[in-house]
């Protein structure tokens, strides 16, 4: 192109070349298909959790069910306080769980991405210990309850996944690698200290990687249910996370009958064993599939903002 904005004799546009317009079309179609294989088991727990169970029984899991029904949903919500209890609990767990985690996190993996930290190294190669080389679940379980007492509270399901080296390392190799020096070095003949560079200079250059270990951290506290079973009793059912009571569920579905009998004082009753299995997936992983279209784009990398004042 010449200096008036006029394309050079001989020159082609990438987007002219029918090469490129045929891997377009190949690419594109490959990724709509890829979603639509995705997308159809989660269409096909939505409709069958709307089905009667008659038509379940009947025809097995469709598409096109012999009858639709809210059964499932009216007797999951019909045991009041204990599933609507469950749902706030992992709402609670998740919330308290990222952001916890979120403000222990980005300081360490801003003091390790200075080059100026003296032990910087050390304490790098003291947290990839335990990443490479676990104690195991006896001996982590050990800690937790006999030395730090974590048991049938809240904070024994919210400290054990607190902190991720794995996502130490992102944070880390970001602030070191997109954020300019020069910023931090303006920021610092302005008389800015390191908290206050780390506040106002390194998190909203870094918004794309704190905003992408926020999800991760957000969706392993939301999907978690082991550490339920660990370190909560059954006598602290009002504790239970919504994925704890699924796992029982699917285990067995007399269970949440017999929870909901002695949470709410119903009748014996016969459960839609099949489609209320459904029913929890839809109230598992509706709130994810509601929240994640605002925060894909924050998936994105290889992002960088900012720039310095002259």
């Amino acid at each position: 192109m010449d200096k008036k904005g006029k394309l050079q004799e001989g020159y082609v546009r990438p987007e002219d070349s029918s090469f490129s317009k045929g891997t377009n079309r190949i690419v594109t179609g490959a990724f709509l298909l890829m979603s639509f294989v995705v997308f159809l088991p989660i269409l096909l727990v939505f409709i069958v959790s709307f089905s009667s169970e008659q038509s379940v029984t009947a025809v097995g899991y469709s598409f096109f069910p012999q009858s639709l029904s809210t059964e499932a949903y009216r007797y999951l919500f019909r045991s009041g306080s204990y599933i609507t209890r469950a749902f706030f609990n992992s709402l609670f767990i998740t919330a308290a769980g990222t952001l916890l985690g979120l403000a222990l996190m980005c300081p360490m993996a801003y003091a390790l991405s200075r080059r100026e930290f003296r032990y910087g190294k050390q304490l790098l190669v003291f947290l990839m210990i335990p990443m490479l080389f676990s104690g195991g679940l006896v001996s982590s379980y050990m800690v937790n309850t006999q030395i730090l007492h974590l048991k049938n509270d809240y904070l024994s399901l919210i400290l054990p996944g607190l902190c991720s080296t794995w996502y130490i390392l992102i944070l880390r190799n970001y602030f070191r690698t997109a954020v300019p020096e020069s910023l931090t070095e303006a920021a610092k003949l302005d008389g800015c200290r390191h908290l206050q560079i780390f506040g106002y200079v390194v998190l909203p250059v870094a918004k794309p990687a704190v905003m992408t270990v926020m999800i991760f951290q957000m969706f392993a506290y939301w999907n978690s249910w082991y550490p339920s079973l660990l370190y909560l009793d059954s006598n602290h059912t009002e504790l239970y996370p919504l994925q704890y009571v699924l796992v029982n569920m699917e285990r067995s579905i007399e269970a949440i009958t017999k929870d909901a009998q002695y949470m709410s004082g119903m009748q014996a009753v016969n459960p839609p064993s099949m489609t209320i299995r459904m029913a929890m997936v839809v109230v598992v992983i509706l709130p994810v599939m509601v929240l994640f279209p605002f925060f894909r784009k924050f998936l994105k990398t290889g992002m960088t903002v900012g720039a310095v004042k002259g």
